[in-house]
């Protein structure tokens, strides 16, 4: 009878752990920005990145990645990403 009582235990335990795990999921966030300068394009798309995060509820983990090149329309562009869990 022991035996059961605590396999029951530690299978409530374990399915404890698992239902954390399932809310604690993280994703990759992002923001972009296109602007008439290079600076103004990664200040925009750094905000845009900490509005997404802060909307969804989620926190901010790692550091920021921010890449940038020349639209089609030949202004600066940039993407910035950062893993948020939440």
């Amino acid at each position: 009878m022991k035996t059961f009582v605590r396999m029951g235990m530690i299978a409530a335990a374990g399915l404890a752990v698992a239902s954390t795990e399932a809310s604690a999921k993280c994703v990759l966030a992002g923001g972009q920005a296109t602007m008439v300068t290079l600076d103004l394009a990664k200040f925009m798309s750094n905000a845009a990145l900490k509005n997404s995060i802060s909307a969804h509820g989620w926190k901010a983990h790692g550091a920021v990645r921010t890449r940038c090149d020349t639209s089609s329309v030949g202004l600066p562009h940039c993407v910035s990403r950062q893993k948020a869990c939440g």
